[in-house]
């Protein structure tokens, strides 16, 4: 274990610059923990450049941070850089660390700094975002970059990494600016935990929710079509139907009115929501008889309208709305990903409008509705209470006590979560629902926020027991996220292994000789009247050919039928969860594949 840094006053410097200042503290070591990472993947991105510059040295650098999953670079060189390049930039790294170069920062002026890199516009157009009239910079052998810090005393500890993939960016990530290489990679401390971590990547490579879905004929995306809106094929739409019903019974159980709001809305309205000024971004829009009309990015302001429609007194509270709703959003092109980042999806979105005093007891129960969908589909999950952003709408003192509100109902209840500051929604403050999947990756799907912003923007009010006009509370509300997210999740949580009770096909009947089609015919219709999809594998193939096709779509039972079996009324088993092969009386058959999808119930 090696000290790699100074925590002074809550914030990590590195040691060079403590030793200068004279500052003592804790020494935060080269180990796996989050602190450490951080520094650890951001000198190794350094070093990535510094082979980079090695081996091209054209070549120029705008930025280089560590993320959640590791660290980039993005660059320009004249050379075209491609995946198979990435072991010979390893190789360099590697061998320039054996070089142990120490990890040296200095500070200039801003006019000295535009002036050392005059012939470099990335560096200028970095300076652009840089505060102040003061710059630090690394040093690291022959190589230097602009940089905040901190970084590790010397590249010599950097040992343990791997470059995962390369791509474009758009510099500063505006569509309208020249495109840059950019290079990710990840670090660990140690041996153990990089291979840990590859070893995940291979098995999420294998469940990738894209080749999957190809394979089992889920959906597609067709270029011409346009990038980021998926089809829904018969076999994905059977899934997101079962999917549908579910939550709408477990909607309809807890109180929820269905509702659906317009696709389109008048600009106006947007305007008045704020989402007009702070997510007009993210929007669409289009005119109609000279009006301007927006796109649905959310549910909220059509909800908003519908509890508009009636004069509403203290006692008809809480009103929970629930819509399956249609949303489109513009997302930049390179951050497209299959189903979990698209330009069109559905939320499996509510709003609950009740009383100040009714907060706590309704929070308490979308988390327990949180939980209930959660453990079904056996994920794990923590929550987020995320504060307010710096893009907002609202008095600090509406997002004050909005938060206290959120924070008192889950302290009351013993409710274990972390703080994201600045994670809110535009409009309030919120809990983050983060599921972790059977390989150990987490997600961002559900939300609950809290807001008192739209329901003073739009004037909304209640009756009071004195007959007084009050404002009521907003819950806004989606447990999934998405369909579209929410599917590709479990996709590669189960491998395309679904359980009976969500599978787009629940059996795949195989007649061994077409005078067996007739029974597998009447076994279908059977499955159909109880609620079951079936398909029928009856091709001019053969047997072992139909069976192999029938397991690359990861139906969970699979039924042959032979002679003996349309002579006896029984149906020969193979049962892909359990692995077994049995024999059932059709009755038998029938119970058993009722009970399993009925299985469960929100």
């Amino acid at each position: 274990m090696n000290a790699i840094a100074i925590k002074h006053n809550g914030e990590i410097i590195d040691m060079q610059t403590a030793k200068e200042c004279g500052f003592e503290g804790e020494q935060i070591l080269l180990d796996n923990s989050e602190e450490s990472l951080n520094v650890l993947r951001h000198s190794t991105a350094h070093l990535m450049a510094q082979a980079i510059k090695s081996l091209y040295p054209d070549a120029k650098f705008f930025v280089g941070p560590n993320v959640k999953e590791g660290f980039y670079y993005d660059f320009k060189t004249s050379s075209e850089i491609g995946e198979g390049d990435l072991k010979n930039i390893e190789k360099e790294m590697l061998s320039l660390a054996k070089k142990k170069y120490e990890i040296e920062k200095y500070e200039i002026s801003m006019d000295e700094a535009k002036e050392k890199f005059k012939d470099d516009h990335l560096k200028l157009f970095v300076m652009q975002r840089i505060p102040g009239d003061r710059v630090s910079i690394y040093k690291q052998g022959e190589f230097e970059d602009l940089c905040r810090g901190p970084h590790l005393p010397n590249i010599g500890l950097i040992r343990y990494f791997k470059l995962t993939k390369i791509a474009g960016a758009y510099l500063g990530g505006d569509s309208k600016n020249e495109m840059l290489t950019r290079i990710y990679g990840i670090a660990f401390a140690d041996k153990e935990a990089l291979k840990s971590y590859l070893d995940m990547m291979a098995e999420a490579e294998k469940r990738d929710h894209r080749k999957l879905g190809a394979e089992m004929k889920m959906f597609t995306f067709r270029e011409e079509v346009g990038a980021g809106f998926p089809i829904w094929l018969p076999a994905g739409g059977r899934l997101r139907a079962r999917l549908e019903s579910l939550l709408f019974k477990a909607h309809r159980k807890r109180g929820y009115e269905p509702v659906r709001g317009p696709e389109m809305l008048r600009s106006d309205l947007w305007k008045t929501s704020g989402h007009y000024q702070n997510y007009g971004e993210n929007m669409y829009f289009t005119n109609i008889d000279e009006i301007e009309f927006g796109v649905k990015p959310m549910n909220c302001v059509g909800h908003i309208k519908i509890y508009e429609e009636d004069l509403h007194s203290y006692r008809d509270l809480p009103l929970k709305y629930f819509e399956y709703g249609v949303v489109h959003r513009h997302e930049m092109t390179g951050a497209l990903h299959g189903l979990f980042r698209v330009r069109e999806f559905t939320q499996d979105d509510a709003h609950i409008f009740c009383r100040a005093d009714q907060i706590e007891e309704q929070i308490i129960e979308v988390v327990d509705f949180v939980d209930k969908i959660m453990s079904t589909f056996e994920f794990n999950y923590k929550m987020m209470l995320s504060t307010k952003p710096a893009k907002a709408v609202g008095d600090d003192s509406v997002w004050e006590v909005s938060t206290q509100a959120l924070k008192n109902a889950m302290d009351k209840n013993g409710l274990v979560y972390e703080i994201d500051e600045g994670g809110g929604a535009f409009y309030g403050p919120k809990i983050d629902i983060k599921i972790t999947d059977a390989i150990g990756r987490e997600w961002q799907c559900g939300t609950i926020q809290l807001d008192f912003n739209l329901p003073s923007r739009f004037e909304l009010e209640y009756n009071g027991e004195n007959n007084d006009k009050i404002q009521p509370v907003m819950i806004h509300r989606a447990i999934l996220g998405s369909f579209e997210r929410f599917i590709g999740i479990l996709t590669e949580h189960y491998a395309g292994e679904f359980p009976m009770f969500i599978a787009p096909t629940q059996v795949a009947i195989v007649p061994i000789a077409p005078t067996h089609n007739d029974y597998a015919k009447e076994l279908s219709d059977k499955l159909m009247d109880l609620g079951a999809d079936s398909e029928i594998y009856s091709k001019n193939d053969s047997l072992n050919k139909r069976v192999r096709t029938a397991e690359k779509t990861r139906v969970p039972m699979l039924v042959v039928i032979g002679d003996e079996e349309v002579a006896s009324r029984t149906v020969a088993i193979r049962d892909r969860r359990t692995r077994e092969q049995y024999n059932l009386s059709e009755s038998e058959f029938l119970s058993l594949i009722q009970t399993k999808i009925n299985e469960v119930n929100f």
